[in-house]
């Protein structure tokens, strides 16, 4: 039977993985969100196939004419912003990720066997 060593390679825990994780996301979401392209994604642009804005609206035939506003268009961080301001996205980009990372934290706190139960 062969057994394995271990390489001597430092072992990173799961919380050091995971604030790595999350502070490398803070900076791509601070920083490079200012160069994300304003023009409408993939799937804004099939649904908008066959309009043309006119006046900020839509004229023609598409499938987003039917489209309704969401319930949280309102929200302080909607249309990834802070109250509607552009040029705060990468802000709203932190605040994004950091509640994201939160929400991970607890659930794998949560999730995570403790060491009085797992022995």
């Amino acid at each position: 039977m062969y057994l394995l060593r271990s390489t001597g390679a430092p072992r990173v825990s799961l919380n050091a993985f995971l604030f790595g994780f999350a502070a490398v996301a803070m900076l791509v979401a601070g920083a490079l969100s200012y160069l994300a392209s304003s023009q409408p994604d993939g799937l804004d642009a099939t649904t908008q196939r066959g309009c043309t804005v006119v006046a900020g609206q839509l004229a023609g035939e598409c499938v987003a004419q039917r489209a309704e506003d969401h319930d949280l268009v309102d929200s302080p961080l909607a249309d990834y912003t802070i109250g509607g301001d552009a040029t705060l996205t990468g802000i709203a980009g932190i605040l994004g990720v950091a509640a994201t990372f939160a929400a991970l934290f607890a659930l794998v706190r949560v999730l995570k066997p403790s060491r009085s139960r797992a022995g």
